[in-house]
């Protein structure tokens, strides 16, 4: 069927054309996988599937129950394999151009308001050996709006202290800048100073802002618990992640007036579509407050 080979060009593909992130990567391929274990079943090639081979495929996933959202991801990596195929001339027809996505309702993400990020970053224990870190990656959060795997990979050569914003590598090696408030380099400073810089830290390590106990750096699991201890301390009933501080700073700079645009480039969106999400938090937000405020409801 030489589906293998196939997928392992596309692979390459995504990983050194595309520079896309070993995440990234794997997701895509996942998809693509679960397209091959169905057509080989029916020893339908990667190169002669058909259309309707492809929509019996989709029907299939949604017998099996998975979600809309789910769904549209799957043919997003379908469709970005065949892309692939046509790029190179493995195939002359894409069998996947006219197959629409599922419709999807919009998922607003949950966010934190400034009290209940205080709380988060209070519950920190000042007597833990890793407070200041800890305390850091909070603010570092919440202040510049990254994504966990940016955070983890915060390069100290790539802070800007004096000019207040960090150089972040996004997906896809896409470089942004992103300010940091005075707060934050204030605590982010003092993390380096007198907690960082005494650690014995581990050979190719030397860069990376926020170390373990072993001097390397944190993995993205670390950051959760962090996060989950917090919520715990405080009693919160809200289901959190790192993602949730990212989508706090974003929310909060759009209830606050800031240009869209503006946001959009911070957070190192593509699409401005993406970052409109945030209007609609803001709209939630409104409707929220005139429902327990407006003396008729």
């Amino acid at each position: 069927m030489n589906w293998d080979k196939y997928i392992n060009d596309f692979k390459s593909h995504l990983q050194i054309e595309k520079s896309l992130s070993d995440n990234s990567t794997n997701a895509y391929i996942q998809d693509v996988r679960k397209l091959a274990e169905y057509a080989i079943k029916s020893n339908i090639s990667a190169i002669n599937i058909s259309k309707k081979d492809i929509s019996n495929f989709l029907n299939k996933v949604h017998d099996d129950g998975i979600s809309a959202r789910s769904q549209s991801r799957i043919l997003s990596g379908v469709k970005n394999f065949y892309k692939y195929l046509i790029l190179e001339n493995y195939i002359t027809n894409n069998p996947v151009e006219f197959i629409e996505s599922p419709r999807i309702g919009l998922k607003l993400p949950d966010v934190l308001s400034i009290i209940e990020i205080d709380n988060l970053i209070n519950s920190i224990n000042i007597y833990d050996k890793n407070a200041k870190r800890n305390k850091a990656i909070l603010e570092t959060l919440y202040s510049c709006g990254l994504r966990v795997s940016e955070l983890i990979n915060l390069k100290i050569s790539n802070i800007r202290f004096k000019e207040s914003y960090l150089k972040i590598i996004g997906k896809g090696n896409k470089e942004r800048l992103a300010p940091i408030g005075n707060k934050a380099a204030e605590i982010l400073i003092d993390y380096i100073d007198n907690v960082r810089n005494k650690k014995n830290i581990q050979k190719g390590f030397e860069d990376i802002v926020f170390i373990n106990n072993r001097g390397k750096n944190l993995s993205r699991v670390m950051i959760y618990l962090i996060i989950q201890k917090c919520s715990e301390r405080i009693g919160m009933k809200k289901k959190i992640s790192p993602h949730t501080f990212r989508h706090s700073f974003a929310s909060h700079l759009v209830d606050g007036g800031a240009n869209l645009r503006a946001v959009q480039e911070m957070l190192g969106h593509e699409s401005i579509t993406t970052t409109e999400i945030y209007t609609h938090l803001n709209k939630e937000y409104l409707r929220d407050n005139i429902i327990e405020f407006h003396p008729r409801n």
